[in-house]
């Protein structure tokens, strides 16, 4: 890792009073080792599975230093000096996490052997959902893209076990409140009267299967088929493809554009 350009560049970079060192937050250097994304590396870390030289460090806040030990699960771990980025297209019945409990199949289980760089998930499909999913060892990637504000479109193939009502539509495209919770989606369009194709903005979780379950409806097939301006195409199920360098740099230009909108709305308001 360039730690001076993670002084210049990151936010979550840090000079000390000597300026002679830097420091990074701990999920922040997991999350560029390889090991999780940053949300997931506050779980590890919060599970008391991190150590920074020999101390177990079970709370957020942590910093870590150029030329301090980092271990997980006992193991030292280094950040990575190469970045993959593919595009999976997940079968059903597979789940988006490092490991699971209950002991289902996991969606990691179907990348390349090949890549010995350990990968992880950018947002979630749950178990049941197909379709598009990101896989990375890049931090500051998976960052900018899993950001509640990154404003990266999501679009969707639902199709219902049963008719979907229009008032359903209708709401979902006002705005719904369930259970605390407001439920929003950016576009629908109706392709036949169980078939719809949606798209979200902030994609929170299980979105559309909540809002579904609140009309006393249940998706047979659900499907993302586009994150921003990626989509999947013809990829079979199962298999994945690198991203190709101009779709990396699109959804940076994505993420960028929104907090750029947001920057200036907060100024117009002010």
């Amino acid at each position: 890792m360039n730690w001076e350009a993670e002084k210049n560049h990151s936010p979550s970079g840090e000079a000390d009073n000597c300026g002679e060192k830097t420091s990074l937050r701990l999920q922040v250097f997991l999350a560029h080792a390889g090991i999780a994304s940053r949300r997931e590396s506050e779980g590890l870390i919060r599970a008391g599975r991190v150590t920074v030289n020999g101390v177990t460090v079970a709370g957020m806040g942590a910093k870590v230093q150029n030329g301090d030990i980092v271990c997980m699960d006992g193991v030292p771990v280094h950040p990575e000096q190469k970045f993959h980025y593919l595009a999976m297209n997940k079968p059903p019945g597979f789940i988006c996490s490092s490991r699971d409990p209950q002991g289902r199949p996991l969606a990691l289980e179907l990348l390349p052997k090949a890549i010995a760089e350990r990968l992880y998930n950018v947002g979630r499909l749950d178990y049941l959902s197909s379709g598009l999913v990101f896989f990375t060892n890049d931090g500051d990637f998976s960052f900018r893209l899993s950001h509640p504000g990154s404003e990266i479109e999501k679009e969707y193939l639902v199709e219902s076990t049963a008719p979907v009502p229009d008032m359903a539509v209708e709401e979902f495209l006002a705005g719904v409140t369930i259970e605390g919770e407001r439920y929003k989606a950016l576009r629908i369009e109706r392709m036949g009267r169980k078939n719809l194709r949606i798209v979200l903005m902030e994609g929170k979780n299980r979105e559309i299967r909540r809002v579904f379950s609140h009309y006393h409806l249940h998706p047979r097939l659900l499907c993302r088929i586009r994150i921003g301006t990626v989509k999947l195409g013809d990829l079979p199920e199962g298999q994945t493809r690198p991203l190709l360098p101009d779709e990396i740099a699109a959804l940076s230009v994505e993420c960028q554009t929104a907090r750029a909108l947001r920057h200036d709305n907060r100024k117009e308001k002010t």
